[in-house]
């Protein structure tokens, strides 16, 4: 009997282009919007139920109503005898179950992390997807298996689509295809109308293979300035992505401003509005460009960082709480800090390297050659790039000495 996708040794996810018919975007859509209203009913049943709750008194046609809606909570097949509309546009109960998974996990989110806040209404955006389970027999498994499986090295079989195309990194897995499990899929259109799938997948093989890196550890500072600077003295410039394209992303904001306050004064809804349409599309084009630009860029470095040492030493990064300075926040969030981190974290779990994160706490202030912290008047402000050690009279670079001491602190947690 085949293992299932908890057993599995090892995980990957791969995110692919799609590219379907009319009528699979129809579905597709459909699917999104059922996806979108099974989570809200989640949503709304909770807040009755919770205001139900409330009332102390035991009047039974309050108890009958909560008996109902804990039926109709933890029931598919309800959902769509309330709402007929859902049967007659090829929506599959599987995207309703994934909702309601989404919800409950959502719940659990909400106790594990406070932070991330209780489920809420989702409203209809020019954005959304859904997700499917993929289901095999008890011993058929593998990448041309299942219920979404692949025909070729560019085509799919999705269950409810049929056989669409994809474009993506898929090719690397057909070397050992029969000993990988799908598991979720996710299908996603965005902002500019294009779709993509995210699918994961499980197996006992790895999924890359691991070579022995040429550094043994290295330490790196995060900046503005400088994008990175290692503990090796490396130095990788920031690429600032939002800063060189803002002035078209504004000029091209305030058009689309204009044609919402026309659409709006003709009382035009906007989603028929058709030059309100093109110029959000254009507006979202330019900040899919910068987004994919950025991310490209920081899986280069990351990747590299990983593969090429057995050790990389970062230090902890509250991104949330640096947004706080206005002076900064433009910067930070064009920087691209927690997800270069986040990338950094399941990189080396991949590539079997060992990825630690140390408080970052007077690793600027520290001189790395006779550990001397400046304080009082000798403390460094963010103008001092380059500085002497006092006591030492050691020369250092700012950054290159944060990290090496960001380096040597990580080196002691071992």
């Amino acid at each position: 009997m085949a293992k299932k996708m908890a057993n599995l040794n090892y995980y990957f996810g791969i995110k692919m282009r799609l590219f379907p018919s009319s009528a699979q975007r129809q579905i597709i859509d459909n699917n999104i919007n059922a996806s979108r209203f099974a989570y809200n009913e989640m949503v709304a049943i909770d807040k009755e139920l919770y205001s139900l709750h409330q009332v102390k008194v035991p009047i039974a046609i309050v108890q009958d109503r909560i008996a109902y809606l804990q039926r109709r909570k933890n029931n598919t097949q309800m959902l769509f005898a309330i709402h007929p509309w859902l049967a007659g546009t090829d929506i599959r109960t599987d995207v309703v179950d994934q909702a309601r998974r989404a919800y409950q996990n959502a719940w659990r989110m909400f106790r594990q992390v406070h932070r991330s806040g209780v489920p809420v209404f989702h409203r209809k955006r020019d954005n959304g997807s859904y997700q499917l389970p993929t289901r095999y027999t008890k011993t058929e498994v593998g990448l041309a298996n299942g219920s979404n499986r692949f025909l070729d090295k560019r085509h799919l079989i999705l269950s409810g689509l049929g056989k669409i195309r994809v474009s993506g990194s898929q090719k690397r897995l057909f070397s050992h295809a029969d000993s990988i499990r799908v598991g979720t899929i996710t299908i996603r259109c965005d902002a500019t109308g294009r779709y993509f799938l995210s699918m994961m997948l499980g197996s006992d093989t790895p999924f890359v293979h691991t070579a022995k890196p040429a550094q043994a550890a290295v330490g790196i500072d995060l900046n503005i300035d400088n994008f990175l600077t290692d503990s090796n003295g490396n130095v990788i410039p920031n690429p600032h992505y939002y800063r060189v394209i803002k002035g078209q992303l504004a000029k091209q904001q305030r058009i689309l401003a204009r044609r919402r306050l026309r659409a709006k004064k003709e009382h035009r809804s906007l989603r028929t509005a058709r030059n309100y349409q093109k110029q959000r599309i254009m507006v979202a084009n330019i900040q899919c460009k910068v987004a994919n630009r950025r991310k490209n860029f920081l899986h280069l470095v990351s990747t590299a960082l990983i593969k090429n040492h057995d050790m990389v030493v970062a230090e902890e990064l509250r991104s949330q709480n640096m947004l706080r300075n206005h002076a900064l926040a433009m910067s930070i969030a064009d920087v691209g800090w927690r997800t270069f981190l986040g990338m950094l974290a399941y990189k080396a779990e991949l590539y079997d390297c060992q990825f630690v994160t140390v408080n970052p706490r007077n690793t600027t202030q520290t001189c790395s050659d006779c550990g001397f912290v400046m304080a009082g008047d000798q403390k460094l402000t963010l103008t001092d790039r380059e500085w002497t050690c006092p006591q030492c009279g050691a020369f250092h670079i700012r950054d290159h000495n944060a990290a090496k001491n960001i380096l040597a602190k990580g080196l002691a947690l071992n």
